[in-house]
């Protein structure tokens, strides 16, 4: 990825509350490619009793992780809002584990960015959830 999407990438991980609410930390990206991570944190969890991560952290993450995907891909000007965005839950995350996600934009027009996702916690072979969604590519 060139210097000017690494930057705009940077400036819209920082500029998002909820990112850095959760911690995310953006771990690489580039050619339609996003891997973004957010640590176990006892003010995320959603079942006290389990101490399972709430659905809703993982989603965020998922999002902003096909968004940077999205923004990353070489047919992109640049920022991108949500359109849609499928997520299904496969299993709860292991509490103490870190959560991963990986995004890929696998197709672009000049309107819409295609993506596809998955989250992981340290067992990378069975997924904590996988999305699919819909992208706008600004300036397209």
């Amino acid at each position: 990825m060139d210097d000017e999407k690494n930057r705009i990438a940077q400036q819209f991980m920082q500029a998002l509350p909820h990112a850095r609410a959760l911690g995310l930390r953006l771990i690489g990206m580039g050619e339609g490619r996003a891997e973004i991570e957010m640590d176990y944190d006892d003010r995320l969890i959603g079942d006290p009793e389990t101490g399972v991560i709430h659905g809703g952290a993982v989603s965020a993450l998922m999002d902003t992780c096909c968004g940077a995907a999205a923004m990353s891909h070489p047919a992109s000007p640049g920022g991108t809002a949500t359109i849609d965005l499928r997520i299904d839950y496969m299993r709860p995350a292991t509490p103490g584990q870190a959560i991963r996600a990986e995004a890929e934009c696998y197709h672009i027009t000049r309107s819409v960015a295609f993506v596809r996702a998955r989250a992981m916690d340290d067992d990378s072979a069975r997924p904590v959830a996988t999305a699919t969604g819909t992208f706008t590519v600004e300036g397209g």
